[in-house]
């Protein structure tokens, strides 16, 4: 395949039984929700839903006030939160909400094969330039998402800034973004001029570690998916099941969880799933879990949090730090917490 572009190499691949390609800087991203999406029905696997999941938090609460206030305008928005997060259905329920609802919704992956593209001297146009405007195109009068805009390239940011400077398509532009794109717009690896059209106003989606009042929530609504769906009784956490779930850092937020209730369900034996029955992953990479100590001006006000999560259990507590017992005994003389 040396000599093939990407569209040409994407082509042999679906010619040869290919379902769907991933590119490279798209596969942390993608590769969960594709197998999902082609795998056999049954057993543990269910997609996060389009729509909204009903949650207990006074911070989701302001995310949905917020998501009618953006749908009751015209601008664009930028919807941030780690991977997992639920950005993708905020996005939906934006466009849902809004006066473009009968209109056009196209779903773009920023790192996803069907933006690869290649220059065509011939025609002085790049062949992302033309699939770029032919999405516009195709949602004249109603909504873009871009999934994970961090992840576009160079190039791709300058055609996305050309299309919506230049050419005023009549499209509302929702994007999601990890938390990084700002660094990434700071450090100017993304456009800023394009960064503040796509986001004149945003949403910040907590991580699930910061709202463990919505863990039982949207556990009871896995559960109970999972149980319509193989028509069986709905299966109920217990007491160490939520406090196991609730001590947990959650690097793959919402879609972890999800993961993690529902493969206890199918091994439960009863009805009751017990802190016995989770499987927590062991091979997530390293993620900022919010508790771990990096700045020394914040550390006070971690380690307190860390404390209540684990309700004063010092050993939980180091835990979730990432910390020796022995040095969390330490910091919290150096800054007097009791």
């Amino acid at each position: 395949m040396d000599n093939l572009n990407p569209l040409d190499i994407a082509d042999v691949m679906k010619d040869g039984g290919a379902v769907n390609i991933i590119q490279r800087p798209a596969m942390d991203k993608q590769l969960v929700e594709t197998v999902g999406r082609y795998a056999r029905p049954g057993r543990t696997i269910l997609l996060l839903p389009d729509e909204l999941i009903p949650r207990h938090s006074e911070a989701f609460a302001v995310i949905e006030q917020a998501i009618r206030n953006i749908a009751a305008t015209d601008v664009n928005a930028v919807i941030f939160g780690e991977c997992g997060s639920g950005k993708e259905q905020i996005a939906k329920e934006i466009y849902r909400l809004s006066s473009r609802s009968q209109k056009p919704c196209t779903v773009i992956e920023a790192g996803g094969a069907a933006l690869v593209g290649n220059h065509d001297p011939a025609n002085l146009r790049s062949e992302v330039l033309n699939r770029m405007e032919g999405y516009f195109k195709k949602a004249d009068g109603g909504t873009i998402i871009i999934k994970n805009v961090q992840l576009l390239n160079f190039e791709k940011q300058s055609v996305l800034l050309h299309i919506l400077e230049n050419e005023h398509p009549n499209v509302r532009v929702i994007c999601t973004a990890d938390p990084e794109l700002r660094r990434m717009v700071s450090e100017k690896t993304f456009r800023p001029n394009l960064f503040y059209i796509l986001r004149p106003v945003d949403i910040p989606v907590p991580p699930l570690r910061e709202v463990t009042e919505d863990i039982v929530p949207l556990s009871d609504y896995f559960l109970t998916r999972f149980a319509h769906r193989r028509e069986q009784h709905r299966k109920k956490l217990d007491a160490s099941a939520v406090k196991a779930l609730k001590l947990h850092p959650w690097p793959g937020n919402v879609r972890e969880l999800k993961d993690t209730v529902l493969y206890a369900a199918f091994h439960s034996k009863t009805n009751v799933i017990s802190a016995a029955d989770l499987n927590f992953s062991q091979s997530e990479p390293d993620a900022d879990t919010g508790y771990k100590l990096q700045d020394p001006s914040a550390e006070k006000a971690k380690i307190v949090a860390a404390l209540e999560q684990a309700e004063g259990n010092k050993t939980l507590a180091a835990k979730l730090l990432k910390i020796d017992r022995s040095t969390l005994y330490v910091k919290m003389h150096q800054y007097g917490i009791k």
